[in-house]
């Protein structure tokens, strides 16, 4: 078996992303309008509003669903919109 390398980086790399409520820093790349790609730190999730409040109202079980932050997202729109952020596939 073949493994074929992952170059999906190669065209455009992850680029650092702060929240502008929390300061959150994670990495960030978009392939297109509708698929962003997010990596979380440790520091990150621990620093997350957002998250933090889904493990609180989960409560002691530990396992909440946490889908995304609106602050951030936000913020991701924004470093798009600001050029410091590209769209790998700019396609309407």
């Amino acid at each position: 078996m073949v493994v074929r390398p992952d170059n999906r980086l190669a065209d455009a790399p992850m680029v650092p992303v702060d929240c502008r409520r929390c300061g959150a820093g994670v990495q960030v790349r978009k392939s297109s309008w509708n698929q962003t790609s997010v990596q979380w730190t440790g520091t990150a999730l621990d620093r997350c509003e957002e998250r933090c409040t889904a493990a609180q109202l989960a409560g002691d079980g530990g396992h909440h669903l946490f889908l995304s932050c609106r602050a951030l997202s936000e913020s991701i729109t924004d470093a798009v919109r600001t050029g410091i952020l590209l769209v790998v596939d700019g396609s309407a």
